[in-house]
């Protein structure tokens, strides 16, 4: 590693802490970080990047789960008094919270980075022994909170985008930088692999934080285990009536809900791998003395692979459907998220390793696979790249975590952020 950038990394270092903290006390939800992506997306022209933002970089169509124009338009509103930049932000307004930095120098490969910006929705929790509540960048948002790393992941990567630039000369080809929102609830990166982001990569790199490197001086280059999801809501819709006086009249939706949720607990387990199935809540009914006119069944089906996620959510939808005729209602479903199966490429690890090893940035290198056991639309961006011909690789990047995953109370180690920042700068070094 040369002197110029061993002395950038010391001086971006405290700015990944200011970054990390900002983006944590203004937590946004999916297709609503317009105040993130636009700090993102000024930054990156500062630094002398191609911005793309907005619809440049979505398609419209293969968004998913989007809340309503209503709660955008609080969001964006909301956004603008907190300090998003508005010339970039506007460009986002309706749900269009993605950014695309690139730099380019010559001939040679198109590397691509991808950070998630996105909060999970729910609300942080507090006390002393709580980092962010006790040094005051607890989330103001009651809605959102940065539980899973994303502002730790967003915060690398204006590191990297400001390592790479100073660098610039160094470089041989493209680095682009993908700043996603919607990862939550695999929402988000359909869309961008849609609108063609990652079509022309050669290698493409995701990273997170903990996961299953749960130890600060951890890391893993490369990932495998990831499970192929759907994430749908079903709706019943009935005819409501008195429950007294004339119960034979009505259509109850509910009953046909409640049909569904045991009989899709009950669908049969695929021996070609692993497969789950989850109703993971039900609501219906106005009052104890009406039959019920509408239902709603929130799901998500899970497979090894593809094809075996495949075949829960089409006996889930058969379920729905049989279920809905039963009672005499009818019914919708709705795609609320999707990722797919994949694994990290052998050959893109064996080179990360090589990297991370000769600079001896991690004291706990594996060179083994994580099994992540869950799903991350990531997935999306490496099914695209290796279908055009790339490799593409999924990290972890080790910490000590307070709090799991997803819960009121997580954290992680600040320390671990500009390691992040190191080692795919050096990535992008090495391999261009």
């Amino acid at each position: 590693m040369s002197k110029k950038m061993d002395g950038l990394l010391k001086s971006i270092e405290p700015k990944l802490r200011i970054y990390r903290r900002d983006f944590h006390r203004h937590a946004e939800p999916g297709w609503g970080e317009y105040r993130t992506a636009s700090i993102v997306a000024r930054r990156l022209t500062e630094l002398g990047y191609t911005v793309k933002l907005g619809r440049e970089v979505i398609d419209e169509k293969s968004r998913m789960a989007l809340p309503s124009e209503e709660t955008m338009e609080q969001q964006y509103s909301r956004a603008l008094s907190e300090g998003a930049v508005i010339e970039y932000a506007e460009k986002m307004r309706g749900g269009f919270t993605g950014v695309v930095g690139e730099i380019a120098n010559g001939d040679g490969p198109v590397i691509g980075f991808r950070f998630d910006l996105d909060a999970v929705e729910m609300e942080e929790k507090g006390d002393e022994e709580h980092v962010p509540y006790r040094e005051g960048f607890f989330s103001i948002h009651r809605e959102a909170m940065h539980s899973c790393g994303h502002d730790g992941h967003a915060s690398i990567g204006l590191g990297v985008a400001e390592v790479l630039s100073a660098l610039r000369a160094e470089l041989r080809g493209t680095i682009r930088l993908i700043f996603q929102p919607a990862e939550e609830g695999v929402r988000g990166a359909r869309a961008m692999v849609e609108a063609g982001v990652v079509d022309d990569v050669d290698y493409m790199f995701g990273m997170h934080i903990g996961a299953r490197a749960r130890s600060t001086g951890e890391f893993f280059c490369g990932t495998g285990g990831f499970l192929a999801t759907s994430k749908f809501d079903a709706f019943f819709y009935g005819f409501p009536t008195h429950a007294g006086f004339d119960p034979q009249e009505g259509k109850n939706a509910l009953l046909s809900a409640a049909t569904a949720v045991i009989n899709l607990h009950a669908i049969p387990r695929h021996g070609g791998g692993g497969t789950r199935i989850n109703v993971g809540k039900m609501s219906a009914g106005t009052g104890r003395n009406v039959i019920p006119a509408e239902a709603h069944l929130v799901i998500e089906t899970r497979g090894a692979d593809s094809e075996l996620n495949s075949y829960m959510k089409k006996y889930a939808e058969k379920i729905i459907k049989s279920a809905a005729e039963m009672h005499g209602n009818t019914y919708s479903i709705i795609q609320m998220g999707e990722a797919e199966s994949a694994d990290s490429d052998d050959e893109l690890m064996a080179k990360v390793y090589t990297i991370a090893g000769a600079h001896s940035i991690f004291p706990k290198l594996r060179k083994e696979k994580a099994d992540l056991g869950g799903s991350e639309d990531f997935t999306h961006m490496m099914k695209r790249v290796k279908e055009k011909g790339g490799k593409a690789a999924y990290l972890m990047l080790g910490s000590e975590l307070k709090g799991n995953h997803h819960t009121a109370r997580f954290d992680f180690d600040e320390s671990i952020l500009i390691s992040g920042v190191k080692i795919l700068s050096l990535i992008a070094l090495e391999l261009s």
